[in-house]
């Protein structure tokens, strides 16, 4: 099949950018998406043309990085679903296709379709872990975790770190990833003793990188590659209030 492809192109952050034309030329429909922008990378550079800057990594789903918005969506209008899972047969002959990079104040553009996301990371470094001795580890089945928190946990736990939720909020919030991430650990036993510095820590760090606020649109449910739920997001809010709490408390009796 052919397509139209209007593409974001942008030499770097401190260019503008703009939208660019592209036509795709006999497509097979069980291409995923990146590897049809190869083959129109492939024509670029055989035309002596600059081939388009996208991310991508492992092409299965897995890491995050094919980070690109389709037709106006993180990910494209296929439910939990990457953009390298996304496969041509979800086209038409002829359809006009819009590629553009993650929308954000807190994710700059590189160049064309990549956009730095470090701001991410430095949520995680601020506490997304937790500190145990190296060495002489205890045996992970020697403490006991029951079903429904363990669930709980591998739920929470299966962010990628994608950021499509953040792209597609109004406001450019990292509420979603921020709350998966805390509350992974939260509801876990080895993640408790250092809970209430933790959610501090992180959304802290996440006030302090340009994110926006939450306002409950619930868009980054909906494009979420993974379906982590808006509940973890409650779940956050709960952490941190019981951190004041007991900050409170502490200075009280202090």
């Amino acid at each position: 099949m052919n397509l139209t492809l209007y593409i974001w192109r942008q030499k770097g952050p401190d260019e503008t950018g703009k939208m660019e034309r592209h036509d795709a030329r006999d497509v097979s429909r069980d291409m995923s998406f990146l590897e049809m922008l190869d083959v129109v990378n492939e024509g670029l550079v055989k035309n002596g043309k600059e081939p388009v800057a996208f991310d991508h990594d492992c092409r299965e789903g897995i890491c995050g990085m094919c980070s690109l918005v389709v037709n106006g969506v993180p990910h494209g209008r296929k439910e939990k679903t990457t953009v390298c899972q996304l496969h041509m047969r979800h086209f038409k002959d002829g359809d006009a296709i819009y590629i553009e990079p993650w929308r954000a104040r807190a994710f700059p553009v590189i160049k064309d379709l990549i956009v730095d996301r470090s701001a991410m990371e430095r949520i995680m470094y601020s506490g997304g872990y937790i500190s145990v001795h190296t060495g002489g580890v205890p045996d992970g089945n020697a403490v006991l975790i029951s079903k429904e928190d363990a669930e709980t946990a591998m739920d929470a736990a299966e962010c990628i770190g994608c950021g499509a939720c953040i792209a597609a909020c109004p406001n450019g919030s990292a509420m979603l990833f921020t709350a998966a991430k805390v509350s992974h650990l939260a509801t876990l036993p080895q993640g408790r003793i250092e809970a209430a510095v933790r959610v501090c820590a992180m959304t802290e760090a996440m006030a302090g990188q340009g994110f926006g606020n939450c306002s409950n649109h619930y868009e980054c449910e909906a494009v979420c590659p993974k379906g982590i739920s808006v509940k973890f997001i409650a779940k956050l809010n709960r952490e941190f209030m019981r951190a004041a709490f007991i900050k409170w408390k502490r200075e009280r009796n202090d």
